[in-house]
């Protein structure tokens, strides 16, 4: 049987202003950011392209041009790649939405934040969320320190309940690591103009189904000059995780 993976697509979230990173990559997009020798965004590439998902839709908006002159067609990492450019910042939710077009024929498609790597095994994200049936599925991971990212509240089955906004506390807790399945039918409840996934379509879908199933793996992003630091210093694990994980 083909795995689920190689029947879809996955949309990488890659248009963001990436503010908080400019103070040490001030003229790159942040998924351009160098780790090692590669730009972060080749790993999410890398990994996917591992897994067997090679039609790839990256969502430009800051600096778009330079993202599609670094990975073109994405025929030299042995993918389809097109690109879906905003003209003026719409959020992650709204991103996706100007995306639709290129998703009109999927049933469900996974979704990446492009500044975040996770260690983890799609075809087994695309089966939980079948077997739920919900309408969107979410990796999370448990943290040491969630005071920066704001948590999830989970019932005992993995349904999502809701959302605990940043405290500034350092304490432990579960945390959205920006990979997602979603059905189609989540594109027709995103409205035009600029929207956040995490703080405007979430929210709206908690009581349709929103289950979450959690990562022990790798996981890192690069929001922060500190992250993108421990990032660099990673390097060969993100590559080990990105090129050899099946």
């Amino acid at each position: 049987m083909i795995p689920l993976v190689q029947k879809t697509k996955a949309v990488l979230l890659v248009g963001g202003l990436g503010t908080r990173l400019r103070s040490v990559v001030p003229s790159l997009p942040k998924p351009l950011a160098s780790v090692g020798d590669r730009p972060f965004l080749e790993l999410l590439v890398r990994q996917l392209a591992n897994q067997g998902i090679r039609h790839l839709v990256m969502c430009t908006g800051y600096l778009a041009e330079q993202v599609e002159a670094v990975f073109g067609d994405g025929r030299d990492l042995g993918c389809t790649i097109v690109y879906s450019r905003e003209e003026i910042p719409l959020g992650t939710a709204g991103a996706l939405k100007c995306a639709q077009h290129h998703l009109q024929h999927e049933r469900e498609f996974l979704v990446l934040n492009g500044d975040s790597f996770l260690e983890i095994d799609f075809n087994d994200l695309f089966a939980c969320h079948k077997n739920h049936n919900g309408l969107a599925t979410m990796a999370v991971v448990p943290v040491q320190d969630g005071s920066r990212y704001g948590t999830v509240r989970l019932d005992a089955n993995g349904r999502l309940l809701g959302f605990v906004e940043k405290a500034g506390e350092n304490i432990p807790g579960i945390i959205n690591a920006g990979v997602y399945v979603f059905s189609s039918e989540v594109l027709a409840q995103i409205p035009g103009g600029q929207v956040s996934l995490e703080r405007d379509v979430f929210p709206k879908l908690l009581h349709q189904g929103v289950y979450a199933v959690e990562q022990r793996g790798l996981f890192i992003d690069i929001g922060t000059p500190d992250d993108y630091e421990r990032a660099r210093k990673t390097y060969s694990a993100l590559v080990t995780v990105a090129c050899c994980q099946n």
